[in-house]
């Protein structure tokens, strides 16, 4: 007859030897398997007398339990220092800096854009906004375009299926009628109404593509309308917007003659840089012009009493030079080896 208590001695220090739960269910067999101490032990008391079978069999039964208990607490253990060495070979040292997480940036149109903006506002001009899809009469008619002119062509423009009477605008321009129909409607007192000064930002949009054209691109209009308003006025605020867009005084600005329908007179504006990479080269950055007298009255403006100047410029070409920029593309192709430059 075995003896209980020894029994559960014994299996307390298998278990606490067994290293890994493999090892344990061995050692769970070699006590209570199907030939295991314990079942041997159940069987050998059929040849006792009954009331010797009832007290050893009883006996043998909370050794068994007992027994059970230590295998749950063995398995737990093993477990928990399973974990406990997972956990130390991931370990983290929160006294450590912390990794930066990736940080986005604006791109580098937009850049432009705020930088010009607030060149502009420091100025006196207000940024003002309007629609993409624009009438036809926006876009063309109200600035003095005639229905022949070549900007109307379906090569050169994207109209709307169906209709031939609204376009994707062409340029920003269109913003300045609205502007100027606006800001008569609010002050009727011819007399007393104040200058209007606004630029006009925004997405642009015509059948054109290369290295430094695309079919979407920026612009930026620029408008003042007021009763001294003149043609000095408008090299002034253009000499001195580019002066301290580029950040140099070795800047060279010329106004060449040229034409617009809804500018007279009309000019180009060349910059020539006196130092840096592009030192000599006279390079076209913008149109302007004073504003055409009809232009004035599809506004609202009395061409008699007021004058204005209006000129436009492409964002993106400003960009491209300021940051010497060769390729239009790079900006719509979401290379983050390009963008990650001006974070």
């Amino acid at each position: 007859m075995i003896d209980p208590d020894g029994l559960v001695e014994s299996a307390r220090q298998a278990f606490a030897a067994a290293a890994d739960p493999a090892e344990l269910e061995r050692v769970k067999a070699r006590f209570l398997g199907k030939a295991g101490v314990v079942t041997e032990a159940l069987k050998s008391l059929a040849n006792l007398p009954l009331e010797e079978r009832k007290r050893a069999g009883a006996a043998i039964n909370r050794a068994k339990a007992q027994i059970e208990t230590l295998l749950e607490e063995a398995r737990e253990a093993l477990a928990r220092c399973r974990l406990e060495a997972q956990l130390a070979a991931q370990a983290l040292d929160v006294t450590l800096p912390g990794r930066n997480g990736s940080i986005g940036g604006l791109h580098p149109v937009t850049r432009t854009l705020e930088r010009v903006e607030a060149l502009f506002r420091s100025m006196g001009f207000a940024s003002v906004d309007g629609p993409e899809i624009e009438t036809d009469w926006h876009n063309f008619s109200a600035l003095n375009t005639p229905a022949d002119h070549p900007a109307r062509s379906m090569h050169d423009t994207f109209y709307l299926q169906g209709r031939d009477d609204v376009v994707l605008r062409t340029h920003t321009s269109p913003v300045q009628i609205r502007a100027m129909l606006a800001h008569t409607a609010r002050h009727r007192d011819a007399a007393s109404m104040p200058d209007l000064r606004v630029i006009v930002p925004g997405r642009v949009y015509r059948v054109d593509s290369d290295a430094t054209h695309s079919p979407m691109f920026h612009q930026l209009e620029g408008l003042w309308v007021g009763k001294d308003v003149a043609f000095a006025h408008l090299k002034g605020v253009i000499a001195s917007f580019l002066c301290a867009f580029f950040e140099t005084e070795a800047l060279a600005v010329r106004f060449r003659p040229s034409f617009f329908p809804f500018t007279e007179p009309s000019a180009e504006i060349d910059v020539r840089f006196t130092s840096g990479a592009l030192e000599g080269r006279w390079l076209e950055i913008a149109g302007c012009g004073m504003v055409h007298p009809q232009v004035l009255r599809n506004g609202g403006f009395d061409p008699e009493s007021v004058r204005g100047f209006a000129f436009g410029m492409g964002l993106d070409r400003l960009t491209m030079l300021r940051y010497g920029i060769n390729d239009l593309r790079l900006f719509f192709e979401s290379d983050l080896r390009f963008l990650a430059q001006f974070r």
